[in-house]
């Protein structure tokens, strides 16, 4: 059982998606039990590693016994919050933010995309697997009439503060940014910064013969 909410790494949180997604498919397997030993050759963790990070939770499993597979399982997607669903919104109907909506993947982890916001007259009226394309200028009336859990900013690098900043004041508690570019802000809502190249030049960086 997972001890009540309080400050957790970010190197902690950072590796909790990581064992959700070993667990499905442990789960998906067949596999009804692990221990942290077998679960650290799996995922290239040492065992100490993993049991340090899951007592940041309260500790599971047994001495002698591992952990269950499923109840671990569920017990992650609490944590990560994924025993809920969120109502999200793109803003930016280009490439990105398509490929993002075509993702039916999103949908089966909870998170349904209602809408994206363009300002391209081309694109809007348009739709993404029958989720629609609106007119930016429309986006206030919208947050107004919806529950937005979390919006993914798939816009230029001049205009991502001034959208966060609106998104923040329309009542939006999650931002997942993609604009080449880092969004901030003083109040509670949760940013993530997303910067695709970074994947790319840790690549190129190793790929020069260096070893992390």
């Amino acid at each position: 059982m997972a001890k009540s909410k309080g400050r957790v790494s970010d190197a902690v949180m950072r590796r909790m998606p990581k064992y959700y997604r070993y667990l499905k498919e442990m789960r998906d397997d067949g596999i009804e039990r692990i221990s942290s030993r077998e679960l650290s050759d799996k995922m290239g963790l040492t065992a100490s590693q993993i049991r340090q990070d899951f007592n940041s939770f309260g500790g599971f499993g047994q001495q002698g016994y591992g952990y269950n597979v499923n109840e671990l399982y569920e017990e992650i997607q609490k944590i990560l919050g994924l025993d809920k669903t969120y109502n999200c919104i793109v803003i930016g109907a280009g490439n990105l933010g398509q490929a993002l909506t075509n993702y039916s993947g999103f949908e089966r982890e909870g998170f349904h995309v209602m809408a994206l916001f363009d300002i391209n007259p081309r694109l809007i009226g348009m739709s993404i697997r029958d989720i629609p394309i609106l007119d930016i200028e429309d986006i206030e009336g919208f947050l107004d009439q919806h529950r937005v859990d979390i919006a993914a900013i798939c816009a230029p690098k001049d205009a991502a503060q001034s959208i966060a900043d609106d998104l923040i004041k329309y009542g939006v508690r999650g931002i997942w940014n993609f604009a080449p570019t880092d969004v901030t802000s003083s109040s509670e809502v949760v940013i993530e910064n997303v910067h695709l190249s970074d994947n790319l030049h840790t690549i190129s960086f190793r790929m020069g013969g260096y070893s992390l």
